[in-house]
C-alpha cells in the first residue's frame, strides 16, 4: 500500500562487507516494487566516485537514486549524510526508503541517526538485512573486524549470498558462526544473485539489538570545507540545516580522466571520469579489469565502440553488462592496502582506449 502523509516512511537498511552483492539485492527488489508505490535509495560508497546509480535500473518511474560518496555515513561523512537524508525524503517523498551504507562502515551509527530525534517521526526502521559472502567468513582480516561483526550482530535477517559459487562445506560452517551471535537472527536464508523477497523487508520482529563495538567508527568533527561528492544536489534546505552545496569540478578531456583518491583505515580507493569521446577497446578493458591483482572492489561503467558496459567486480568473481548509463565512462577501484602504483593503473586504463 502507498504511503500516505503524515505516517512514518518504511525504511531498511541493507548492509554487508564490501562486494557481498548489496546493490545487486537492492536493485533485485526494486524489480519487486509495487507499481503505485515510490522508493527512494540512498547508496554510500566509499570510493569518491559515483557508480551504483549506473548500476541501479532507475530510469522507470517511481525509483529515486541519491548517492553519498567519498567516506562512511557513520564517521567521517555523517555531518553530510544527516541533511542530506533530511532534504533527498522532503524532494522525493517516498513510500519506502531503503539505505546502503558503505561496505566498511559501522551500522550501529547509521541506526542511531535514523532513531534520532531528527528522523525518528519519519522514519519507521524495520529490518536491518545483511548479506555476507561466506568467502569473507572464512578470511579472518573481514571476519575479525568489529564492523563486519556488528553488521552481523544488528541484522535481524543474515542473507548468505553466492551460495551457488561456494563450497557446502564453507556455507555450513558461515552459517553456524551466524547462528552463534546473540540474540539469535530472526532469520538466515541461502539466496545467490542478490534475490531477496522483498516482502522480508515487513516482517515483523520483536527483538532488540546492541552492537558488540559500538565505538568502531568515532565520529570526528565536520570539515565543512571537505563535502563529499554528490551524485545529485539536493534542492530544499531547512533553516538551521547545513546546506549541500554541488561541488564545482573541473570537467574531463578526452583523454585526460579526473582522477579521485581516498583512502581509510586499511583500505585505499581511486576512482576516475572519463570524457564521453573516450572510448574503449571492450576486450582490452575488461581483460585488464578482470584480472588485474589484488583487488577487493572493482565497479564501471564505460562508452565501449558498439555500447556501454558496466563490470562489476568483487574480490575474484567479475560480472558484465549492457548498461543503459549514457553520461560518461567512470570507474571505482578498491584495495585493502596502501598503494603507489594509481599512476600506473591510469595509464594501464588508457591503453585501453580504442585506436
Amino acid at each position: 500500500m502507498a504511503w500516505k502523509k503524515g505516517e512514518r516512511i518504511p525504511t531498511n537498511l541493507v548492509v554487508g562487507f564490501l562486494g557481498s552483492g548489496k546493490t545487486t539485492a537492492i536493485a533485485k527488489l526494486i524489480e519487486q516494487r509495487s507499481k503505485d508505490e515510490s522508493w527512494s535509495i540512498l547508496i554510500n560508497e566509499f570510493g569518491k566516485v559515483s557508480i551504483d546509480h549506473a548500476l541501479v535500473d532507475s530510469s522507470s518511474s517511481g525509483i529515486a537514486i541519491e548517492e553519498l560518496g567519498g567516506g562512511c555515513a557513520c564517521c567521517t561523512l555523517a555531518f553530510a549524510f544527516k541533511p542530506l537524508l533530511a532534504q533527498f525524503i522532503r524532494r522525493t517523498k517516498p513510500d519506502r526508503l531503503i539505505l546502503e551504507p558503505s561496505g566498511v562502515s559501522h551500522p550501529a551509527k547509521v541506526v542511531d541517526i535514523l532513531r534520532s530525534r531528527d528522523f525518528c517521526r519519519a522514519i519507521d526502521l524495520r529490518n536491518i538485512i545483511c548479506l555476507i559472502d561466506p568467502k569473507d567468513f572464512e578470511d579472518p582480516r573481514w571476519r575479525e573486524t568489529e564492523v563486519f561483526q556488528d553488521q552481523v550482530q544488528l541484522a535481524d535477517i543474515v542473507v548468505l549470498n553466492w551460495t551457488d559459487d561456494r563450497d557446502r562445506e564453507l556455507i555450513d560452517r558461515c552459517r553456524e558462526w551466524v547462528e552463534s551471535f546473540r540474540p539469535p537472527k530472526q532469520l538466515i536464508i541461502e539466496t545467490s544473485y542478490g534475490v531477496i523477497d522483498s516482502q522480508l523487508l515487513d516482517r515483523e520482529f520483536d527483538i532488540v539489538r546492541f552492537p558488540l563495538f559500538a565505538d568502531a567508527h568515532p565520529s570526528p568533527e565536520a570539515d565543512q570545507d571537505k563535502l563529499p561528492m554528490l551524485n545529485r544536489t539536493a534542492e530544499v534546505h531547512t533553516p538551521g540545516e547545513p546546506e549541500l552545496v554541488k561541488q564545482t569540478q573541473p570537467s574531463p578531456t578526452k583523454g585526460h580522466p579526473l582522477r579521485f583518491q581516498n583512502d581509510g583505515p586499511g583500505y585505499d580507493a581511486c576512482g576516475w571520469v572519463f570524457h564521453i569521446d573516450d572510448i574503449f577497446d571492450r576486450d582490452k578493458l575488461l581483460d585488464f579489469l578482470g584480472y588485474v591483482h589484488p583487488i577487493v572492489r572493482v565497479k564501471g561503467v564505460f562508452r565501449c565502440q558498439h555500447d556501454w558496459w558496466s563490470i562489476n567486480r568483487a574480490k575474484e568473481a567479475t560480472s558484465y553488462a549492457t548498461s543503459a548509463y549514457r553520461r560518461d565512462s567512470r570507474l571505482e577501484i578498491i584495495l585493502d592496502s596502501q598503494t603507489s602504483g594509481w599512476d600506473e593503473v591510469e595509464q594501464k586504463l588508457l591503453q585501453c582506449l580504442a585506436d
